[in-house]
């Protein structure tokens, strides 16, 4: 594992002085930035004087940002401070812990796009035992299951794909499907590397959480990362140990949610469900947006729009969301007033499909851990070209070595399931939330797993709500959608930059 500091927001009078004098400053830091930020409340001064008083006084500017954070409890000041951070050689199993934080940016290295190269994370749990023979040879065959699959599967795509294959162009993308299905075989273990950026608020957030982990990658990372900032910027990352929040709550919750399950009466297993339930949602959705939109347009209180939209006939609260719809073009986001009803699904997913779907952050998602009784997603193409069976022969062989290390050392197990193998999955969004989802996960270049997943929570949503699901789908069937609704597809409006002649 390695984490380097790519960068951080500087003031730009100090890059400046930097690239005419060279010399070593003490004020290059985002710490300056914060503190004088921080100030603006409280201080008369325009705001780039206070600028310059922080740079000129470091060491006041970081006592400053600790009084401030520390005990007046203004941690927003820390959101002023940002750092982009390399982080390499990280399991994936780690990186769904990194990427749960919603307010980063990250952008990960592609099982999809790149071929493996049987690299992987040994869990300390198992390091040095016993179990790390059985750990890595499970490992090692996955990794040759993979090439070999990968192999197979390119010649399958070539041959399928024939026309696109004449051009050399489209050979990348060939490859790249034999890929994102070649990998459905390989662990949790595999290394990856992400780009990260995140303010000092939520990386303080983010160090707290990691310390308080079981995992032991978990929490080398966390302190890798933080030995990467502390020098830049110690007086605004300050709680960042462990504390009892993080160390107790799940584990004590695990400990009574199986007390109260062994005592429930029946069956409450769950089995044979579909893969995607909606579970709860907003009563009368379409009336609530209705009332939401033209609260936003009138000058009466909101109870009122609601007694209209609710009283008003069916055509004329879908004339409000033709409105609505009329003007948008397929990359643009949906009013904000969709934003008001909610919808709630239970999902069972695959790890490759978790993947992609826990990168829509505004949606709250909590999940279970990886269950092997859940069964496995197979893609289509290892069916068609006959390696199912070797492939969940496989599986088998991966479920009798996570059993092994589950009995003996629990915390690592997780480790060794595939990208294929399933967990379940809680997952409330808004509507508007919804409407990105299905333009960027049903469109036709989106993977096959998360397709799936998108079109059967969009297909749900329409039968509760379908008024205001009436322009939903990927951004492929945009216009088609759209020409349903009006006879016509939607006006395309040029958007020229100022300054810039259009070319006729």
């Amino acid at each position: 594992m390695k984490v380097y500091l790519a960068g951080y927001n500087v003031d730009t009078t100090v890059l400046r002085e930097l690239q005419k004098e060279g010399r070593e400053r003490m004020d290059v830091t985002p710490e300056v930035l914060s503190a004088a930020y921080a100030r603006i409340s409280r201080d008369p001064r325009p705001v780039n004087e206070l600028r310059d008083d922080s740079r000129n006084e470091v060491e006041r500017a970081r006592k400053s940002n600790q009084t401030i954070i520390f005990k007046m409890g203004h941690h927003s000041v820390a959101e002023h401070a940002v750092f982009n951070l390399d982080i390499l050689g990280v399991s994936r199993l780690a990186m769904e812990e990194l990427e749960k934080f919603r307010l980063c940016s990250y952008t990960e290295k592609s099982q999809r796009y790149i071929t493996l190269d049987k690299d992987f994370v040994i869990p300390g749990e198992i390091k040095g035992t016993r179990y790390e023979a059985i750990f890595t040879e499970m490992i090692r065959q996955q990794n040759e299951a993979y090439h070999q699959f990968f192999a197979k599967l390119k010649t399958y795509v070539f041959e399928k794909h024939v026309q696109l294959a004449k051009d050399e162009k489209n050979h990348n993308l060939l490859e790249g499907w034999a890929k994102e299905d070649a990998r459905y075989i390989t662990a949790l273990a595999t290394e990856s590397q992400v780009g990260l950026t995140v303010n000092a608020r939520n990386l303080e957030l983010m160090l707290r959480r990691f310390a308080s982990h079981p995992l032991s990658e978990i929490q080398e990372l966390g302190r890798a990362v933080y030995g990467a900032i502390s020098e830049v910027a110690p007086s605004i990352v300050l709680f960042h140990s462990a504390n009892d929040r993080d160390l107790r709550t799940y584990p004590e919750l695990k400990e009574l949610a199986g007390d109260m399950i062994r005592k429930a009466p029946g069956d409450v297993s769950g089995k044979d469900r579909a893969d995607v339930q909606l579970i709860e949602y907003n009563e009368d959705s379409d009336t609530l947006v209705a009332a939401a939109l033209l609260h936003t347009s009138s000058d009466l209180d909101y109870q009122q729009c609601k007694v209209m939209a609710k009283a008003m006939s069916e055509s004329d609260r879908k004339r409000i969301f033709e409105t609505v719809f009329r003007n948008l073009q397929l990359y643009d986001s949906m009013l904000r007033e969709f934003e008001y009803v909610n919808l709630t699904y239970q999902i069972v997913l695959s790890a490759a499909c978790f993947g992609q779907l826990k990168r829509h952050r505004m949606a709250t998602t909590t999940a279970q851990a990886y269950d092997p009784r859940l069964g496995i997603t197979v893609p289509e193409s290892v069916r068609e070209t006959g390696l199912e069976e070797p492939f969940r022969a496989m599986v088998e062989k991966t479920n009798e070595a996570y059993q092994t290390l589950r009995r003996e050392v629990p915390l690592a197990a997780p480790y060794i399931l595939t990208n294929a193998h399933r967990k379940r999955v809680l997952m409330r969004v808004n509507a508007r939330e919804l409407y990105h989802i299905s333009r960027l996960r049903e469109d036709a270049h989106a993977q096959w797993d998360i397709q799936n997943i998108a079109r059967a929570m969009s297909g749900e949503a329409r039968k509760v709500m379908p008024l205001v699901c009436g322009l939903i789908g990927g951004k492929d069937r945009y216009n088609e959608i759209y020409a349903s609704l009006y006879g016509h597809p939607p006006k395309v409006t040029e958007a020229v930059l100022p300054g810039v002649r259009k070319i006729k």
